[in-house]
């Protein structure tokens, strides 16, 4: 791991095998508005940070992100089908910056504002993690104070916690209500999530009144995806130093 030398990086965790979505998809390369879900992912953190890790479930899938976003630098669960907890691990390790934004990759409307406000609400905690009015905590569209966090998750991937909440305990977290982030996205869309195709559709529905994509962009888009898809890329051969973790 070299130096930390930024204030702040972004994690994308792309390992996931979205079983839910229907066998044998790709959920980080689905067609968004002209896009792959993960690149419009990307140029959202990217507002708010100076780099992008992304953790992919093994090499063969981080070849063919790259192919997406080749400004990445990319690691791979340590851990196979140990979820979010070694992807995360993993995502700090690679990380250089002093906080880092670490989301999943299956936000289609993550708002650079939320996240711009996350960073700010982190300082003087180890995390600072949005909260639902029901309870439930938004891990996973998160900042973090990257050392304490590897220093967390990284034990927890030693002893075996495979729940997030288990390195949680070992940070001290700044608990954000979605209620106060509503002035920012009232309709708090950064949060909406995509698990099952009818999210999906709903999802373009939304994106196509939000957001026209010229055809020339739609173009661009098609030929990285189809690139992407056909996963004949060698991870080896396609990455340069700067950029292999896996």
């Amino acid at each position: 791991m070299e130096d930390m030398q930024l204030a702040r990086s972004a994690v994308i965790l792309a390992g996931g095998t979205g079983r839910r979505m229907g066998f044998g998809v790709e959920k980080s390369l689905l067609d968004l508005c002209g896009r792959p879900l993960i690149r419009r992912i990307a140029d959202a953190l990217l507002q708010t940070s100076q780099e992008m890790v992304v953790v992919a479930r093994n090499p063969e899938q981080a070849a063919r992100l790259r192919l997406v976003i080749p400004e990445a630098r990319f690691a791979c669960d340590p851990v196979k089908g140990f979820g979010p907890v070694a992807g995360l691990a993993a995502g700090f390790m690679a990380a250089r910056g002093e906080y880092t934004a670490a989301v999943g990759c299956d936000l289609p409307f993550l708002n650079p504002k939320v996240i711009e406000r996350l960073f700010e609400l982190c300082q003087g905690f180890d995390a600072a993690v949005p909260m639902e009015e029901n309870g439930v905590k938004e891990t996973m569209h998160s900042v973090y104070r990257t050392e304490a966090a590897r220093g967390a998750f990284s034990r927890s991937l030693e002893l075996g916690e495979m729940k997030i909440r288990a390195p949680l305990e070992r940070l001290k977290v700044r608990l954000v209500s979605v209620k106060d982030l509503r002035s920012i996205d009232p309709d708090l869309l950064t949060f909406y999530n995509l698990n099952r195709p009818e999210d999906l559709e709903k999802a373009r529905c939304i994106c196509t009144s939000e957001c026209p994509v010229s055809n020339k962009d739609k173009t661009s888009w098609s030929s990285s995806l189809e690139s992407a898809l056909e996963g004949g890329v060698d991870c080896i051969d396609h990455y340069d130093e700067e950029h292999q973790f896996c």
